[in-house]
């Protein structure tokens, strides 16, 4: 059997590390802002589990997906269509991190977690990235929840029960994704095309995904500040996060005037990166506001 010549930087990409990095911080939120403790190191292994978990299931898109990502400017120098890691090798380093990761997550920390974990590997690998990715324009929105269950996962690792409390943090992530790939879609729309990836944008043109994009972000806004409302945040969240979001839906507001196709994409640009930052800062604003209640 011949080999490829792969270094650890190359594995490392296989694993996605931007996606993994904000998995591992949602995660963690999630564990923190749980109602019940959990030891520090243990609290340390049940991430890295969640870690590798997500690690695994970028390996395995990255194995499924190599054809695509061979076509796609943006993805053809991963490290498969670029030779630097055989998809044999891929399947089976994917398999064995996730494998390894639900089995350590289980032993070390509880089985519900555990199965968890398992399942969102399950669905981000089987349901999103083998059965919707290249079939519906509605891959993004259903294969959106792999990425919304991560703190769900680190709440349940200190064996608190499925409450509210997840449920939202679970809805956040999951109404963001839509407008947030949807607005690169846009700008990326030709590659899709090219690689014929059923995007929004490229099945039922910029217009009706414009539309949904502004609807999702309404609907995503309003989500994000119902924790004030249940008593699970202070106003100490309530303020940046409308703020925030006011942000986001004036953002889509204004992809959804604009005029003409240099318009939209430069609007759809600003809105994607924004995204990034918005959802990083809500779940910075969730740790300020426990901290903030911890002392207080």
């Amino acid at each position: 059997m011949v080999y490829s010549s792969g270094s650890v930087y190359d594995y490392f990409t296989l694993m996605k590390p931007r996606v993994m990095s904000l998995v591992i911080f949602t995660s963690f939120v999630g564990l923190i802002l749980s109602p019940l403790a959990i030891n520090p190191f243990l609290a340390c292994i049940a991430i890295i589990c969640i870690a590798i978990g997500a690690g695994a299931s970028g390996a395995l898109n990255m194995w499924f997906d190599a054809d695509i990502d061979s076509i796609m400017k943006r993805t053809s120098n991963r490290p498969i269509p670029s030779g630097n890691i055989s998809k044999s090798e891929a399947l089976t380093y994917g398999i064995i991190m996730a494998a390894g990761s639900v089995y350590v997550m289980g032993v070390l920390i509880n089985w519900f977690s555990a199965i968890f974990l398992a399942f969102t590997i399950f669905f981000y690998v089987f349901i999103y990235t083998i059965w919707l990715k290249r079939k519906t324009i509605q891959n993004i929105v259903i294969g959106g929840a792999a990425g919304a269950f991560p703190p769900v996962i680190g709440w349940i690792s200190t064996e608190a029960s499925i409450t509210l409390e997840p449920i939202l943090l679970f809805l956040i992530i999951f109404l963001w994704t839509p407008p947030h790939f949807w607005a690169l879609a846009i700008v990326t729309s030709n590659e899709y095309e090219k690689a014929n990836i059923p995007m929004m944008p490229n099945v039922m043109g910029n217009k009706v995904t414009i539309n949904r994009i502004l609807v999702y972000s309404i609907i995503m806004s309003f989500t994000a500040i119902s924790p004030y409302f249940i008593d699970m945040v202070s106003i100490i969240y309530l303020i940046p996060v409308s703020i925030l979001s006011l942000t986001f839906v004036f953002l889509a507001a204004q992809l959804y005037v604009s005029k003409n196709d240099k318009s939209i994409k430069n609007h759809s640009k600003k809105l994607f990166i924004y995204s990034i930052y918005y959802l990083f800062m809500v779940f910075v604003i969730f740790l300020v506001d426990y901290t903030y209640s911890y002392y207080n």
